[in-house]
C-alpha cells in the first residue's frame, strides 16, 4: 500500500506507508514551504498521534521552524489558531474518516486555508527535491505548546449573532454525544455544558481507540441510534475523529441525514440575514439547499467536491454560509472551514427555536433522497465515459462538467465522477423519493456500463 498524496494532504497506514521517513520529508518540505516560519500544530487524538506528531515537531524544530503544538484539539481548532497567530503554516495530524491504524498530515496555509492546488504544486515540489536543509544547533526553532485555543474556538461559536445562549439553556435538550474516542472528546463537552445541554458521554475518551468505524455514516451509527432511544434523549450528536464533520440522530433513534446538517445551517442562517445574500455548496450536496434558499431569495452556487474549492469560492464571492453534504459546515464569521463545532451551535439554536421534536423538524425540510452506485470500467477509460455522458443530448437537463458530469433536473440530480484510484465511475444520484433517486442511480449505471465497455 502506497502513501496517498492529494489536495487534502498525507495520509496511510502508520508503520506501513506513513513511515517516519515519509512523515519526515513531508515535514521538512512544508517548513521550507512556509520559509521557515512560525507552525502551528495539533492532532485529533488517534491511537499512535503521539508519535507522529513528535516526529513532526522535531522535523520542524530542525529546520529553524518555531512550534506551538496545541496538543488534540479538532482540525479546524488549528486552522483558527493558524489564522488568529498569524502564523506561517499549520500541520493537523489526522486521518480524517480514516480508520484507527491510519494517520496523515493536512497542511494549511497563512489563512488558515488548506493548500490549494496550486499550492500543493509548489509544495510537492519542494518535498520530491529531497534535499532539506537542517538548521545548525543554535539556529533551530522553539518548541511552545498552547492549550488555549479549544475555548477560544468555544467563544467565537458561542459569540456568534445567531447564537442565543440562554435560548438554548431553556430548552434543556437531553443528547447522546458520541466523539469516537478522538478530539472532539477534547472540545463538545465543554461547549455543551457552557449552552446548558445535558449530555450522555458516549466514546468521548481521547484513547484514539476507535470504539467504531469512524465515518459517521448511518451503517456505522447503531450505537449511538440505540443510546438515544434508550436514554429517552432529544436527540444524538456524532463527530469524526478530527471534528470537521457533524451527523445527528433523531429522537426516534434514527439518522438525521449528513446532507441535513448543511440544509438546517444555512436554514438559520439565511433566516437572520437580510436578503440577498449567497451560499455555496459542493456539486454532491442536496438540492434541499436550493429549496431553502428560495425560501429567503438566496442564491446557490455550486464547486467541485473538496472543502478548499467551497471555502475558496466563498471567499472570493463573499458568500454568508457554505459547505458540503457530508456533514461539513463552513461560517466565514468563524473561519473559512468545515467546522462541527459551528455546526453544533447553529443547530442546537435552531432546534431552540422550533418547538417540536428533531423528527418533526425535519419533516419541515424539503425532503429529498440520496443514493450511491458505481461502475467499473473494462474496456475504455473512465474520462471518454464521461465525455460520452456529457455530449449526450438526450440527457433533458442542465449539464455541469466541472467535476465529472453533473445533470440537474427539474427536482433530482445525478453526478457522476471517477475515481483517483481505480476504474471506476462514481454516481450519486438524488429525487423526492427512494424509488426515484434508485431509478436515475441505475439509469445512468447502465448507460455509463455501456457506453465505457462498448467495444
Amino acid at each position: 500500500m502506497s502513501l496517498m498524496v492529494s489536495i487534502s494532504g498525507i495520509r496511510g497506514v502508520v508503520g506501513v506507508s506513513l513511515t517516519p521517513a515519509e512523515i519526515v520529508k513531508y515535514s521538512a518540505a512544508f517548513a521550507e514551504y512556509c520559509h521557515r516560519g512560525r507552525i502551528i500544530i495539533g492532532r485529533d487524538g488517534r491511537s499512535g498521534g503521539a508519535i507522529v506528531g513528535n516526529l513532526v515537531s522535531s522535523t520542524l524544530l530542525a529546520m529553524g521552524c518555531d512550534v506551538t503544538a496545541l496538543g488534540i484539539v479538532p482540525t479546524p481548532t488549528v486552522q483558527i489558531a493558524v489564522e488568529k497567530l498569524r502564523a506561517a503554516g499549520g500541520i493537523s495530524i489526522t486521518a480524517s474518516h480514516n480508520p484507527m491504524e491510519w494517520n496523515g498530515l493536512k497542511f494549511i496555509a497563512p489563512t488558515g486555508l488548506f493548500l490549494n492546488a496550486e499550492e500543493n504544486r509548489r509544495f510537492w515540489t519542494i518535498a520530491d527535491n529531497g534535499s532539506p536543509k537542517y538548521s545548525v544547533w543554535d539556529k533551530v526553532g522553539k518548541h511552545t505548546p498552547d492549550d488555549s485555543f479549544i475555548d477560544m474556538h468555544i467563544d467565537l461559536v458561542l459569540s456568534l449573532p445567531y447564537i442565543n445562549a440562554e435560548q438554548i439553556r431553556k430548552r434543556k435538550f437531553k443528547v447522546v454525544l458520541d466523539c469516537i474516542n478522538a478530539a472532539g472528546g477534547a472540545i463538545v463537552p465543554k461547549l455543551l455544558e457552557r449552552l446548558g445541554v445535558d449530555f450522555v458521554p458516549l466514546n468521548c475518551e481521547l484513547s484514539g481507540v476507535f470504539a467504531r468505524k469512524p465515518e459517521p455514516v448511518p451503517e456505522n451509527l447503531q450505537q449511538v441510534c440505540a443510546a438515544v432511544v434508550r436514554e429517552k434523549a432529544d436527540f444524538g450528536i456524532v463527530v469524526d475523529p478530527d471534528v470537521d464533520r457533524l451527523v445527528l440522530i433523531t429522537d426516534k433513534g434514527e439518522p438525521f441525514g449528513e446532507e441535513y446538517t448543511i440544509t438546517t445551517a444555512i436554514n438559520l442562517i439565511l433566516s437572520k440575514r437580510k436578503a440577498p445574500n449567497t451560499v455555496v455548496v459542493n456539486l454532491s450536496t442536496t438540492r434541499a439547499v436550493e429549496d431553502i434558499a428560495m425560501r429567503y431569495s438566496a442564491n446557490v452556487v455550486r464547486t467541485p467536491v473538496g472543502e478548499i474549492n467551497v471555502a475558496t469560492k466563498m471567499e472570493s464571492i463573499g458568500a454568508i454560509v457554505g459547505g458540503e453534504g457530508s456533514g461539513g459546515v463552513i461560517l466565514p464569521e468563524v473561519h473559512l472551514g468545515r467546522d462541527a463545532i459551528v455546526g453544533i451551535g447553529l443547530i442546537l439554536q435552531q432546534l431552540a427555536e422550533f418547538n417540536g421534536t428533531v423528527t418533526e423538524f425535519k419533516a419541515s425540510l424539503p425532503q429529498y433522497t440520496i443514493v450511491k452506485e458505481k461502475v467499473e470500467l473494462t474496456d475504455s477509460s473512465p474520462d471518454a465515459a464521461l465525455q460520452s455522458i456529457a455530449d449526450d443530448r438526450s440527457n433533458g437537463g442542465e449539464v455541469n462538467t466541472e467535476d465529472g458530469v453533473r445533470i440537474a433536473f427539474a427536482d433530482s440530480w445525478v453526478h457522476l465522477r471517477k475515481s483517483n484510484t481505480e476504474p471506476i465511475i462514481r454516481i450519486i444520484a438524488e429525487a423526492p423519493t427512494f424509488t426515484a433517486a434508485t431509478n436515475l442511480a441505475q439509469n445512468y449505471k447502465n448507460r455509463i456500463a455501456s457506453v465505457g465497455n462498448r467495444k
